[in-house]
């Protein structure tokens, strides 16, 4: 067996696990967490949750933080925040609705808006792209470029910094297939750039510890007036 094939089906492995597997999706929202949350999240006891951490920091998915006695893991990097997106694109909806008003309701909040890692997803997330798209903002043909009105834009009208635009690692703009949508959003530095801006200015608002997050009243004026998006 080749090493490459070797180190994939390592990696495979990691997510194998449906304990490890939950806690992975968990830390899309981008967030730092601790052994214990996680641990209730997933529904394990706190020693379980340690050793299934222990595996994703030792494979590189996640990385962790301390800070006095506290334990926090993040996901390693914006590129496993894709890789786990890519692979959920790739499940079969399922066919039964969701059990119980609760986890219907979480669901339905999922579906409409969320962050996926650093950057907006869901309906809200594919209406922004679409919405610059529509504007010459952001061309989609044969990829995710935003174009020169578009920089013009986020630095004018959307108010991001310039700097904040500049001298990054990652892509500008990257297509992210929507896991629900099916369709893309917008990822890269200027998604998560959209995603912090609209989080400081209120408009829009996490939801508990999940990564839905829910448009606020200034939100819906602030996207009616800057993108048109109702």
């Amino acid at each position: 067996m080749s090493t490459d094939a070797a180190d994939l089906a390592a990696l495979a492995a990691l997510l194998a696990d449906e304990t490890r597997a939950a806690m992975c999706l968990a830390l899309l929202d981008g967030r730092a967490w601790t052994a214990g949350e996680l641990a209730a999240h997933a529904g394990v006891a706190r020693s379980t949750a340690t050793g299934h951490l222990d595996r994703l920091v030792g494979g590189g998915l996640l990385i962790e933080e301390r800070q006095g006695r506290h334990r926090y893991v993040r996901l390693a990097d914006a590129s496993v925040a894709h890789l786990l997106e890519d692979l959920s694109v790739r499940l079969q909806p399922r066919p039964d609705q969701p059990r119980g008003l609760r986890q219907a309701t979480a669901t339905a909040a999922m579906k409409r808006a969320r962050t996926c890692y650093d950057h907006l997803a869901g309906e809200l997330g594919v209406a922004v792209a679409d919405a610059m798209t529509a504007r010459g903002l952001l061309d989609q043909r044969g990829g995710f470029a935003l174009t020169a009105a578009g920089l013009t834009w986020l630095t004018e009208d959307a108010g991001i910094d310039a700097h904040r635009l500049q001298g990054r690692r990652r892509p500008l703009a990257r297509g992210c297939l929507d896991w629900t949508e099916r369709r893309p959003h917008l990822a890269g530095v200027a998604g998560a750039q959209l995603c912090e801006r609209f989080l400081a200015q209120g408009w829009i608002r996490r939801i508990g510890t999940t990564r839905a997050v829910k448009v606020t009243d200034t939100g819906r004026r602030g996207l009616s007036a800057l993108l048109g998006i109702d």
